[in-house]
């Protein structure tokens, strides 16, 4: 018992420091304390299990010893009692054994477990994340254009061929998916969800909390909310087979009836068929799905990049040295163009692996839901469009901030001195940020004022960790895609010299599929007289020839 209090009080202390962020689906980080904290769980229910076995076994000798006196005694009990010792001890187990006996079965060993346990679950995911999590379960699905079988199999793309027992989706996982895509008025989801736990079920899959009746109930309501009615009579007759005495599911067979008697003796002419298939095209997706996002999804898949081969060609890597600047002159900078208009770039092997974990430990304690400002009322709020958690980093608060910042000076040419503070981000379950500028618009000229520093003139965005699935940056404008490698940074502008905004610049970041997507940003503002300068020297590096080399020659 002692070694499963210490093991709670290292808990606790663990969740009191973590109890004060939310949102646990938002951050892979923040989600792998909460592994370490169910294996350690699990460890004291063992603990917990062997003590009560311990008890068990002990009250079992007890009762085998018991036993053989009784019914030793029973067999002639004048005879058994006339020996003084028999009778003493008859009368010392009744008097003392027996009370020592109900002393230790009214033991309760669970005591130290569950009062501990309680105090966790005050610290555990709240419905809230489990919502959330299940949605952007759906959100991978729809982005990456996933079938329900292939995440219920846990074979995601880029995942290994053979999905582990804990990567599997049982009967009750999809059936809870779908009651959370119903609760959200989601039909289409509901019916891809439901229909892959009754499949599973079908299949031979058994489940002690889930009945292929409660499916079929959501099933026949979830087509018939798309304008399925003949599914959702059929579905209902497979529901009434099993329970024929289903009082919904005898008024929803009457009215779906009655509706498709009524569809029948309507006159059908071709518009109503046209009006027809074009409902039927459309059923699935929300009103809200906008061509945007259809153009940054198929980014997110590797679809839809606008790169020609003529254009590609003048794509280049090369070593770069920013003018012979004193830091890169004998270490030159591996650079390489992403794309061409807008210019963006990417450097390769720009921080250490060592630098870009402290950067991480730093951040992990301060991670919390990453906000979007308002752009109606300018205050910062969570956004189901956003799904990460951020810290911010000042150049003060390590070494290893102002050695980053530095860096990213000597390579832009831009001074660092305004911009914002290093933000540190990482992605949770299907963590995303979609479509977005990083400049504030003319509709909003006051965006920025509160950092003094003027609007966002560059990006600097830093991968700090490798993505086996998702997680590209893409323009959705331009059609660009940016896929994350660990180590390397890319940079762009955000404006024309001019200052105005440089509205190609529109880019999102994709969910991630498969990994942990850790990321630092530097926005940098200010910069009037550093800005045209900077730019020519951009244009130009083609011309000059520095070290222009074929890509191959340090790019794997």
């Amino acid at each position: 018992m002692a070694k499963l209090r210490h093991c709670f009080t290292i808990l606790l202390l663990l969740f009191t420091a973590e109890s004060a962020h939310s949102d646990f689906f938002t951050s892979i980080g923040h989600m792998t304390d909460l592994l370490f904290v169910e294996r350690d769980l699990v460890s004291s229910l063992k603990d917990y299990i062997r003590a009560e076995e311990n008890k068990l076994q002990r009250i079992k000798r007890w009762a085998e010893r018991l036993d053989v006196l009784s019914t030793a005694g029973s067999q002639d009990p004048e005879g058994f009692l006339g020996h003084p010792v028999n009778a003493f001890k008859l009368i010392k187990r009744l008097n003392t054994e027996w009370a020592e006996l109900e002393s230790l079965v009214l033991t309760d060993v669970s005591d130290a477990f569950v009062s501990n346990l309680t105090i966790q679950r005050q610290h555990f995911p709240k419905d809230d994340d489990q919502i959330g999590a299940a949605k952007a379960l759906m959100r991978l699905q729809d982005t990456y254009e996933l079938d329900t079988e292939t995440i219920s199999s846990g074979r995601l793309p880029g995942s290994s061929s053979v999905a582990t027992s804990s990567s599997v989706l049982i009967v009750e996982d999809c059936y809870d998916l779908g009651k959370v895509a119903y609760s959200d008025v989601d039909y289409y989801h509901t019916e891809l969800w439901m229909a892959q736990a009754l499949k599973q079920l079908e299949q031979g899959e058994e489940s002690s909390a889930v009945d292929a009746i409660a499916i079929l109930d959501y099933l026949s309501y979830s087509v018939y909310q798309q304008g399925e009615l003949e599914r959702a009579l059929e579905f209902t007759k497979k529901l009434l087979e099993l329970d024929p005495s289903h009082q919904r599911a005898n008024g929803n067979l009457k009215y779906f009836e009655y509706q498709l008697s009524k569809q029948m003796k309507l006159e059908v002419d071709d518009d109503d068929e046209e009006k027809r298939r074009m409902q039927k095209e459309n059923r699935g997706r929300r009103d809200d799905y906008l061509p945007e996002r259809k153009q940054y999804e198929k980014l997110c898949r590797g679809e839809g990049v606008r790169m020609t081969p003529r254009r590609q060609s003048r794509l280049f890597c090369r070593y770069y040295d920013n003018g012979r600047h004193p830091r890169f002159v004998i270490g030159p900078l591996k650079q390489e163009d992403e794309w061409d208009s807008p210019q963006i770039v990417r450097y390769h092997d720009i921080v250490s692996d060592r630098d870009m974990e402290k950067v991480k430990e730093l951040a992990k304690p301060r991670l919390h839901r990453a906000t979007i400002s308002n752009p109606t009322t300018g205050v910062l709020e969570t956004a189901h469009y956003r799904i990460s958690k951020s810290a911010w980093l000042g150049a003060y608060e390590h070494p290893v901030v102002d050695k980053i910042n530095r860096k990213i000076e000597d390579i832009t040419g831009l001074d660092v001195s305004t911009a914002e503070d290093l933000q540190v981000a990482n992605y949770g379950v299907g963590g995303q940020y979609e479509p977005h500028f990083d400049f504030g618009r003319k509709d909003e000229p006051d965006a920025f004022e509160e950092l003094g520093t003027g609007n966002r003139i560059a990006t600097w965005l830093l991968y700090m960790s490798d993505v086996q699935a998702g997680g590209a940056t893409v323009f959705t404008d331009i059609g660009a895609a940016v896929q994350p490698k660990k180590g390397s940074a890319v940079f762009w502008f955000n404006l024309y010299p001019s200052g105005e905004g440089d509205y190609r610049t529109r880019h999102a970041a994709c969910p991630v599929l498969l990994g942990n997507k850790w990321g630092e940003l530097s926005l940098i503002s200010g910069n009037i007289f550093f800005f045209p300068s900077y730019v020519s020297v951009v244009h130009i590096i083609a011309q000059i020839g520095i070290m222009k080399i074929n890509s191959d020659l340090f790019l794997k």
